[in-house]
């Protein structure tokens, strides 16, 4: 009986020994696993550097104007003068003033200004003396353009004229309104921005100096 319970607790001792060595044999497959597939509940894989390749630069889509005139493609402009001549009733003509234009060149050859602005030249004393008989006379103001903007006076000039008392107001406000077929003048409308009634009185402006505005207009050039 002796001998038997010793035999027993012997069992029970190598059982006891050999169970736990087993489970830590298992428990250590098991981390080998989330290691090599990365298991959902396992441990992070060690992180790995990647060097990142260099992005390719944007590409840039550039307008035509971006480019010289030999793309075959594009406009050009440049940059004219011309000027405004003035005469006072039957006098002679004499510089009044500049417009400053872009001449605008597309690749087929047409060409039309844009941006055009203009600045006035002061009356002189001589001039304002000619302008007041104008006034007491109601006689014609009158103002002449060249023709051809590119190589003036062209074949002839353009004139325009209106009545002296129709322009006096605060200033000596005036209006030109200019028809234009490509680089050549077609004609010139020219008076006071507003109506001008008749019968017409006799006002002096409040200030000898021109209050100037401009409108250019391009005839629409029929398809080619």
């Amino acid at each position: 009986m002796r001998a038997f319970l010793v035999f027993f607790l012997f069992i029970c001792l190598s059982f006891a020994l050999l169970v736990p060595s087993s489970f830590g044999f298992q428990s250590d497959e098991l981390l080998v696993d989330d290691e090599e597939f990365g298991l959902e509940g396992g441990r992070s894989p060690v992180p790995v550097r990647i060097r990142s390749q260099p992005s390719a630069p944007p590409s840039v889509r550039r307008r035509s104007s971006d480019f010289g005139v030999g793309s075959g493609g594009s406009d050009s402009d440049s940059k004219i003068q011309f000027s405004l001549e003035h005469a006072f009733g039957d006098s002679d003509f004499s510089p009044a003033g500049t417009f400053s234009a872009r001449l605008k060149t597309s690749n087929h050859g047409a060409q039309t200004l844009t941006k055009l602005r203009f600045s006035r030249n002061a009356l002189t004393d001589s001039e304002r003396e000619k302008f007041e008989k104008l006034l007491e006379g109601d006689d014609f103001y009158r103002i002449r353009l060249p023709s051809n903007v590119v190589s003036p006076p062209g074949r002839d000039y353009i004139i325009s004229a209106v009545k002296a008392r129709c322009l006096p107001r605060d200033a000596l406000d005036e209006h030109f309104f200019i028809h234009m077929d490509g680089v050549n003048i077609l004609a010139v409308d020219y008076g006071s921005p507003g109506a001008c009634q008749y019968p017409r009185q006799l006002k002096l402006p409040g200030k000898w100096s021109f209050n100037s505005h401009t409108i250019l207009k391009n005839t629409d050039l029929a398809p080619s």
